[in-house]
């Protein structure tokens, strides 16, 4: 029995034991392979994830940017031109688009010309219409007030022994004169000049060796001018 078991153990293969070294071995590769597959799906979804963060980031970074009122202008202008930059395309028109000829665009040129040729009419005209206005009322306010200022030279031209009442009617006569000289109000000059029909208003004539053809020999009444226009024609006898 001891023989026979003896050769058993000789017939059984001496490299029994080293079988299982092998399948050991394909289970190490299999577990390399799975680990280097799973390192790999890990490594794509870390680089997706940061593609995706750094996009957010991107994104909030330009709104940040367009609302944030801290930012400098250099930057916002920055940011702006490249968000022009990218949404060039939109703006570009397509193939489809109509545009303008050239006799239509003659055309709305010559629209535009008439238009701002009446334009610049109209504002000239209201201008002068307004000064108008201005005028005439200034022009009546003062005609009112020329009776009163006539009689202060009328009482004037009298004789009066109180010299202080005297001196009173010529202080109210001066006041008037300043007054009528604020308002670019101006006298007409008369006595002694020659006679202009456009300012004088003659109703006497008379003759005076001593003075030249149709010069003017007294003023009745005084005239009055506002700029061009005339207030009050000089009342005047007019010498040969």
């Amino acid at each position: 029995m001891a023989k026979t078991d003896k050769g058993n153990t000789k017939g059984m293969p001496k490299n029994s034991g080293r079988g299982a070294k092998p399948e050991s071995g394909k289970q190490t590769a299999g577990s390399a392979a799975s680990k280097s597959t799973s390192k790999t799906t890990s490594s794509k979804a870390t680089a997706s994830k940061d593609a995706a963060t750094a996009s957010d980031k991107q994104a909030s970074t330009v709104n940040r940017g367009s609302a944030d009122p801290m930012m400098g202008s250099d930057a916002k202008e920055t940011l702006d031109s490249t968000l022009q930059h990218e949404n060039f395309e939109s703006d570009v028109p397509s193939d489809g688009d109509e545009f303008l000829t050239a006799e239509e665009l003659t055309a709305e040129r010559d629209k535009y010309l008439r238009l701002a040729a009446e334009y610049d009419n109209y504002r000239k005209r209201s201008a002068k219409e307004r000064e108008m206005t201005y005028s005439d009322a200034r022009i009546e306010s003062i005609t009112k007030l020329l009776p009163i200022y006539d009689n202060l030279e009328r009482a004037l031209q009298m004789e009066c022994a109180d010299e202080a009442f005297y001196k009173g009617i010529e202080m109210i006569r001066t006041q008037f004169n300043e007054m009528f000289e604020s308002m670019g109000v101006k006298h007409i000059p008369a006595l002694g000049e020659p006679f202009d029909p456009k300012l004088h208003n003659a109703v006497m004539m008379i003759t005076d060796p001593n003075l030249g053809v149709n010069t003017i020999a007294e003023e009745y009444q005084k005239g009055f001018t506002l700029g061009q226009r005339v207030i009050r024609f000089s009342t005047v006898v007019v010498a040969n």
